[in-house]
């Protein structure tokens, strides 16, 4: 183990004792535990994957350390990791170690080890939880792109056995549309935003990532579900926004899944046979429609389907991606062959939609 990483496990974990007790989560065949000196923080854990828990701590692939604690001044010299076409602004830096490496988050200053031998997380958890629940959350996703998985920028659901991912670019309206058909009892929460596929022979197997989804006001407001996360004056407030200025407001609201919908609507596995792309417009005098597709022939739509892996990747060597590292859209179409794959283009109408998804496209 390299020095340099000895000495900065030791900073990020300063005199901080851990508590005996852990976290114990399970996704598929992949058990991993996390630890921390705060109680409350295993707690915040424990609930917010609460339908992940498992009865023990034995036989964990991967042990995640969040150290509850005020910003680390590391002094080491980090890089800017290059954000994806679209995306603006400075969010994640990194430093190499031979070994390892550091992950700074540009806005909280929190900090991420990762390494073969050590995940750790340092930094005030409790008020930055979604990042921890993030790194979290990249060990199921590493596992399962070192085994064949292809990740996706989708949501999806599953009906009946037939599961349905949705693709679109940012604020396009997929967690809205995934809402709003969880409102059919017979439907069940796959993934908000991340969504690993594999082709099995003739099928598609499809795993989400337990992350339950972080809304904006306007996926909240037009759905009486949802309303509840928000009080009645801020409700009315937004409704008398104009429609694109609502839809564009960033406020993230988190979506408790079991809570909102009754327990027993996660379900985190499923055969995918439908991928929808919204390719659809608020300005715009064209009815909604929806069309299959031959996705060889739409590259657009296969950019909005398909995720870089991002910083905490880490392979089954123990190698890091660069920023630079994109996916093979050659891979996407061979994963996706077995999956019927439909646009919707024209205006933006979730209730129309809504209805060809329920009577057509999950029926």
């Amino acid at each position: 183990m390299n020095d340099d990483l000895d000495n900065i496990k030791q900073l990020l974990q300063g005199d901080n004792d851990l508590l005996p007790s852990s976290v114990c989560l399970q996704l598929m065949d992949y058990r991993l535990a996390i630890r921390s000196n705060s109680e409350r923080f295993l707690q915040c854990m424990q609930s917010y994957f609460s339908h992940l828990l498992a009865p023990s701590s034995d036989d964990v692939r991967a042990e995640v350390i969040a150290i509850e604690r005020d910003i680390v001044d590391t002094g080491v010299e980090f890089v800017d990791w290059k954000r994806e076409p679209g995306k603006t602004g400075r969010k994640d830096a990194i430093y190499d170690f031979p070994d390892g490496r550091l992950v700074r988050k540009v806005r909280t200053g929190m900090l991420f080890l990762q390494s073969d031998q050590d995940l750790i997380v340092a930094g005030p958890c409790l008020q930055y939880d979604n990042q921890v629940i993030n790194f979290i959350n990249s060990q199921f996703l590493n596992w399962l792109q070192n085994d064949g998985y292809l990740l996706c920028h989708a949501a999806a659901l599953s009906r009946n056995g037939h599961g349905m991912a949705i693709a679109g670019l940012s604020g396009g309206g997929k967690s809205t549309l995934m809402l709003n058909l969880m409102d059919d009892d017979a439907t069940a929460f796959v993934s908000n935003d991340r969504l690993l596929v594999r082709r099995q022979g003739e099928t598609t197997h499809a795993v989400g990532i337990p992350k339950l989804p972080r809304i904006n006001p306007g996926t909240i407001v037009h759905n009486p579900r949802l309303c509840p996360l928000i009080d009645e004056n801020t409700r009315e407030q937004l409704l008398q926004m104009d429609q694109q200025e609502l839809w564009k407001l960033e406020q993230k609201y988190d979506a408790n899944i079991n809570e909102l919908y009754g327990p027993g609507r996660i379900q985190h596995e499923t055969e995918l046979h439908t991928f929808l792309v919204l390719n659809w417009q608020h300005d715009t005098d064209e009815e909604l429609q929806v069309n299959r597709v031959e996705l060889s022939q739409r590259p657009d739509l296969l950019s909005a389907i398909m995720k870089p892996s991002g910083p905490f990747y880490m392979n089954a060597a123990g190698a890091f991606n660069s920023d630079d590292a994109f996916p093979e859209a050659a891979n996407y179409l061979t994963g996706l062959v077995n999956v019927a794959i439909y646009e919707a283009s024209g205006k933006i109408d979730f209730e129309r939609l809504g209805s060809v998804c329920l009577n057509e496209l999950l029926a």
